[in-house]
């Protein structure tokens, strides 16, 4: 569906998020008898963590005597560290992050899936995009070329990397630009770079500018990709084990709700974003299954050490539920 450029000016310049009240120090603090349990979630402002704010709007956690506070952070990697020091009690990032944290003996465990890819290629929440006008045909054509990247080192790198390898491409040939999303569509139209990769409401926006899709890499890498889940420290665990339970709880009702209710989940990114109404129905939105599906971590795994992203395999077992 084609936008005009001031749609996608407007799309790639103010996913903006609402701030959601409540403090670190109060999140952190043990709840008085008989209060819920003020828990503070680290979050990114994103389509993906969609099902987290439907689930607070809907009561799912206050009705497990959870006070929910929902913070942002820049990303995944962020988020692992203030969630390992206490700052969150809980974080959403990415598998890679995830696993790259575990490989390093990182106390944290996976609670609950985050979100996955549709598993449709041309049809996922995420894509490869180049100029209309690029010679670059297809993934192997990226050889030898610069592709922005929101963070360097991580799924992105991976995702695309196995899009590369797909293809019959030296995925070690490519070269990767750190960009945050708003920035990557003008970099593609100023030859900044010759490729990006992008989620959702960015898609939309290089979808507007014109670009063409050359891959879907998040199916590219593992059929039905978990790209995403819930976290928390070993400590929270060993201190308060109902609390996790409970927040698990509440997630998996969040994410099957999220994932049969997809008009809720537009409607709801209207809270906590400034994506416009008419660009949130265009969206794709991605697979939120209440459950992680393992054989893709897996699959992430290792193409993550044949990257040399990792030198060897993390405890599999032991990072996810």
């Amino acid at each position: 569906m084609r936008r005009s450029p001031l749609v996608a000016f407007l799309i790639a310049t103010s996913l903006v998020v609402t701030a959601c009240g409540g403090s670190d120090d109060d999140a952190a603090t043990p709840s008085a008898p008989g209060q819920p349990d003020k828990v503070n979630v680290g979050v990114i402002a994103i389509v993906d963590v969609a099902p987290i704010y439907l689930g607070k709007e809907k009561g799912f956690f206050s009705n497990r005597d959870i006070d929910l506070t929902l913070t942002t952070a820049q990303g995944g990697a962020a988020i692992v560290p203030a969630v390992l020091s206490g700052q969150y009690q809980f974080g959403f990032s990415n598998t890679i992050s995830l696993l790259l944290g575990k490989s390093q003996n990182a106390p944290l465990k996976v609670v609950s899936n985050g979100n996955n890819s549709t598993g449709v290629e041309d049809e996922d929440f995420a894509g490869l995009f180049v100029k209309a006008d690029s010679p670059i045909r297809s993934p192997k054509d990226l050889v030898g070329k610069t592709v922005a990247a929101n963070t360097l080192k991580n799924i992105v790198e991976t995702s695309v990397k196995s899009s590369v390898k797909k293809d019959g491409g030296d995925a070690a040939g490519v070269k990767f630009l750190e960009l945050p999303f708003p920035e990557q569509v003008p970099a593609l139209q100023a030859g900044r770079v010759d490729a990006i990769f992008v989620v959702e409401p960015f898609q939309q926006a290089a979808v507007a500018a014109g670009a063409r899709k050359i891959a879907s890499s998040y199916v590219d890498a593992a059929p039905d990709l978990t790209v995403a889940m819930y976290f928390t420290s070993q400590q929270l665990i060993s201190t308060n084990q109902d609390l996790v339970t409970r927040f698990t709880e509440a997630m998996k009702e969040s994410l099957a709700y999220a994932d049969g209710h997809p008009e809720e989940v537009r409607d709801v990114l209207g809270t906590y974003t400034k994506i416009a109404p008419e660009v949130r129905e265009a969206l794709i939105l991605p697979k939120w299954p209440p459950d992680v599906n393992r054989a893709s971590v897996e699959a992430l795994a290792d193409l993550a050490v044949a990257d040399g992203l990792m030198a060897q395999k993390p405890d599999i077992a032991a990072l996810l539920p």
